[in-house]
Order: C-alpha cells, then sequence, then structure tokens
C-alpha cells in the first residue's frame, strides 16, 4: 500500500476527545498529509473513540464496518480514543479492517504506525508513558474562534463506574508554561475563548498555581476575551476557584459540576467522595460569588442498588439546583469497573422509565432558565452564519446559542438584547453599534 497522503479524523464522545482529534489532524498536517475533501474517500480515517457506555463502544466498531467501499477497497483505518487503549490486541481480533489500534497518550506516535501500516505491518500501542505526549506535538496552528485546551489528563478519582483511570491514566497537570504557550497560539491564530479542559479539571496544579492562579493568567491576554474550563469534580472545587467567578470578569459565568445522584447512599456505592449536603453547599458558595451562573450537571439513572426512593431524591437535587443544563445517561456496566460485579443491577424498562421523568425535570428547569434570559443585554461572540440571510449565531455567556440579525463578523463581540427563549437556544437583537463594547478583565 502507497503512503497516504489524505485523512480525516472522525472523533466521538468528550471535549477531551474534540480536542485530541484536533491535534491528530495538526500532528498528521505537520507530516505532510491533507485533510480530504467532503465527500472524498480518504487514505487513512482515524476514529477517536468513546467508551464511557457500551452503546459509543459499539458505535465504534460499526462505524468501522462502514468504511468498506463499494469495491471492496477500504482506507487505512487506526482505531484510536479510549475504546483502543481499552480493547488494545482485541480490537483487531473483532474487526480485521483495524490497521492501527493507538490510545489516547500513545497518538502522538501515529506517523510511525501508518508508515508501518503502509508496508503491511499493523501495530497496537496503547502506552501510558511517563512523558508527556505534548512535547512530540506541533505547535497550535489551527485557527477559530473558540479553542479548546487540554490542560489537565488522567484521574486517579476512581468511580465504581468509571473506566476513565483505566483509559486515561493517571491524574496528571500540564506544566504552566507549556499550557501559556499553547494558549498563545491559539490566541495568535484567532481564538478569542479558550475552554480549559480535563477530566478533573479544577485539579490542575503547577508551580504553585492552581487553576484559579491559570485563568488569573490568562486573562490578562488582551485579545483574549472569554474563558471557561470543564469538567469539574466537586471535591476540588476550591475557594479560590470559587472566588475567581466573582472577580475575573472574562471567566464565564457558567459552571459543569457533576452530581450524578442525589441518594448519599448511591454516591457512596459509587465512590464519588462527596455528600449531596457538601455539594449543594459548593453551588451555594458559587452563586453567592456569582449569582448569575448557569450550573449544568450529569447524572446518571440506575446505578445499581438505586431504589425508586433514591431516584426520587435525584429529582430533589435537581428542582434544589435549577439546572440550566444537563447530560443525562442510563447506568451502563464497563468491563473491570467495580460497579459492572456489584449487585441489585437495574432492569432495563425502569431505567428507561427514570431517564425519562429526569429528562422531563431538566428540561423544565432549563427552559426556565432561558426564559428567564429573555430581556437581558449581554456580550454574544458570534461563531457562525446562520441559516438565514444576514443571520450570525453566537455564544451567550451562559453557552447558549443566540441568533440575530447582524453585519457583525465571525469573532467579533457584540451587545445584544435577548427577545425570546427557544427550547435549545435564544433569540435577539443588536443593542448597540458594532464594536461600541469594552471587556473586562
Amino acid at each position: 500500500m502507497n503512503k497516504p497522503q489524505t485523512f480525516r479524523v472522525k472523533s466521538f464522545g468528550c471535549q477531551m476527545n474534540v480536542y485530541d482529534g484536533e491535534r491528530m489532524a495538526e500532528l498528521l498536517a505537520d507530516r505532510g498529509m491533507t485533510v480530504a475533501d467532503e465527500g472524498a474517500d480518504a487514505d487513512l480515517v482515524v476514529l477517536n473513540t468513546c467508551h464511557i457506555r457500551e452503546k459509543a463502544a459499539e458505535k465504534a466498531y460499526s462505524d468501522v464496518g462502514r468504511l468498506r467501499r463499494e469495491d471492496g477497497s477500504k482506507p487505512l483505518i487506526a482505531l484510536a480514543g479510549c475504546v483502543a487503549q481499552a480493547e488494545g490486541e482485541e480490537a483487531r481480533r473483532r474487526s480485521a479492517m483495524i490497521d492501527m489500534v493507538v490510545g489516547p497518550q500513545a497518538y502522538h506516535r501515529l506517523p510511525e504506525m501508518i508508515a508501518a501500516a503502509a508496508e503491511g505491518r499493523a501495530g497496537v500501542d496503547t502506552d501510558m508513558p511517563a512523558a508527556t505526549k505534548f512535547d512530540a506535538l506541533p505547535a497550535r496552528r489551527r485557527g477559530g474562534v473558540s479553542a479548546f485546551l487540554s490542560v489537565q489528563e488522567g484521574c486517579d478519582k476512581f468511580c465504581t463506574y468509571c473506566v476513565v483511570p483505566y483509559t486515561r491514566g493517571a491524574e496528571i497537570s500540564r506544566p504552566f508554561a507549556d499550557v501559556v504557550a499553547e494558549a498563545e497560539q491559539l490566541v495568535a491564530g484567532g481564538a478569542r475563548e479558550l475552554t480549559l479542559l480535563g477530566q478533573n479539571v479544577n485539579a490542575w496544579e503547577s508551580d504553585g498555581r492552581d487553576l484559579a492562579g491559570l485563568i488569573r493568567h490568562l486573562a490578562s491576554f488582551a485579545e483574549l476575551e472569554r474563558i471557561r474550563y470543564t469538567t469539574s469534580h466537586p471535591v476540588n472545587m476550591g475557594e479560590s476557584l470559587i472566588a475567581a467567578h466573582g472577580e475575573i470578569g472574562k471567566l464565564m459565568p457558567y459552571l459543569h459540576l457533576p452530581v450524578q445522584s442525589g441518594s448519599d447512599s448511591i454516591l457512596r456505592a459509587m465512590n464519588r467522595s462527596h455528600t449531596v449536603e457538601s455539594y449543594l453547599a459548593t453551588i451555594a458558595r458559587v452563586r453567592a460569588a456569582r449569582p448569575d451562573i448557569a450550573i449544568s450537571g450529569d447524572f446518571i439513572v440506575g446505578f445499581p442498588g438505586e431504589s425508586e426512593a433514591d431516584f426520587e431524591r435525584t429529582l430533589q437535587v435537581v428542582d434544589a439546583v435549577g439546572y440550566a443544563a444537563a447530560f443525562s445517561f442510563k447506568y451502563s456496566p464497563r468491563p473491570g469497573t467495580p460497579a459492572a460485579g456489584m449487585d441489585g443491577q437495574v432492569a432495563a424498562e425502569v431505567m428507561d422509565e427514570r431517564l425519562q421523568r429526569l429528562n422531563e425535570r431538566l428540561q423544565h428547569h432549563g427552559r426556565a432558565f432561558n426564559q428567564g434570559c429573555v430581556g437581558k443585554t449581554v456580550d454574544v461572540l458570534v461563531e457562525k452564519k446562520g441559516r438565514r440571510p444576514g443571520q450570525m449565531i453566537g455564544k451567550s455567556p451562559w453557552l447558549q446559542s443566540v441568533f440575530v440579525e447582524t453585519a457583525a463578523g465571525i469573532g467579533e463581540m457584540i451587545r445584544v438584547t435577548l427577545t425570546e427563549a427557544l427550547p435549545n437556544s435564544l433569540g435577539g437583537v443588536l443593542a448597540e453599534p458594532i464594536g461600541s463594547r469594552v471587556v473586562s478583565v
């Protein structure tokens, strides 16, 4: 097989996978490959997979099968990400179409694996080296209004349902200087908003700084207008970070803080290291620092042993917090995790019914939050064109999409009065002339 000239990277799952997909694309481009045109066959396809739930893992193998072409040929196929890490050699036994298996801590070695695969030598690399992969990656060249920046990887929390400690490895923080250098590259490339990423991003620390200190430093970048971070763990939500929400204007009023369950007994079984009381107390401190903050969360229904009373307590937490947005899932047993072997596995039909009830309650609060935004005048960062002529779409401080008729270009920050609450977005009208707003640090 000839050395591949074109590629396509398809990422599934979390923002960390989106970031990794972007970095793999930059790495391949740095080696002289080009992204395949839309609709054209690629010489190489990288499937950057998620393993957090069974359906996500099975989807990866379905996508592999769909890459076979009508004439029976196929591209070089690299299975990357967390499914690759979890299954290793087994992935190639499950599908002979897969040429390479590379884990999320080893993808910097992808070019060498591609060269070997082009010569008929398939490879598997799921090492988790102590040396950071970031040193082997090229400088960031990606343009764009909003960009992800990975600052922390891995997890030491070992929630009993979660595969992340096994697929992403131990918790590490990237050095402060490296994070700042990548942030500078992204801002120079046009990024006006950075989202700091990590499995436990608020556990980041380096050179005597915590995440709040890093955010304060990044906020000094004149051309950087917004900072976000995700995903946080309640036990790492320290006072300095809470205070930062009230003190740093560029830190957006949005916090994703998963609770998973409203039952203390289920939280103990999950090994979540927090209680309902401590979680709600954290939310109260955050809101005291930044009263207009939007809270989003994660929920798992049907964890082993969850009773109807346990589930009702989850609904009570939903009502107590009033989430602006949330992600909710049915419990999915993952091989090798302690919860997969627990007694009290909940029937599928019970999980289905509970998830429906939970989603109805979450949607109620999400609609109420959006409706409460109507009438406010806010900054909107323009990200792309809308469907109608003259319509642009941007993000509010609370991460909602906002539709507005304006001549502003992509990357501009505009003042918008919010006039309409839609199911998953907001409508607005221009409140001030373009270019009249002032950024606060």
